[in-house]
């Protein structure tokens, strides 16, 4: 049986200024993505990007989107 904890996602209340979320709604939509999803894919880059976030093991959801952004990187 899998572990609860893994499969498990928190909800919390984040107050933000207006024109921060001005600036993310817009950023959303121009990546066709939900307000939430937008604010989860920045935190996860932001986790990611400063080798706070284990990367995921082979075969689960996002390994082929890191991939994509390393692979973005290295040609920069």
């Amino acid at each position: 049986m899998a572990n609860k904890k893994e499969n498990t996602t928190k909800s919390f209340v984040l107050r933000v200024d207006a024109a921060t979320m001005d600036a993310i709604e817009k950023w959303a939509a121009d990546e066709f993505r939900s307000t939430n999803g937008q604010l989860q894919w920045i935190i996860n880059e932001a986790l990611r990007k400063s080798g706070r976030l284990k990367k995921p093991k082979k075969g689960t959801a996002g390994e082929s989107s890191d991939k994509v952004d390393d692979k973005v990187s290295k040609e920069e």
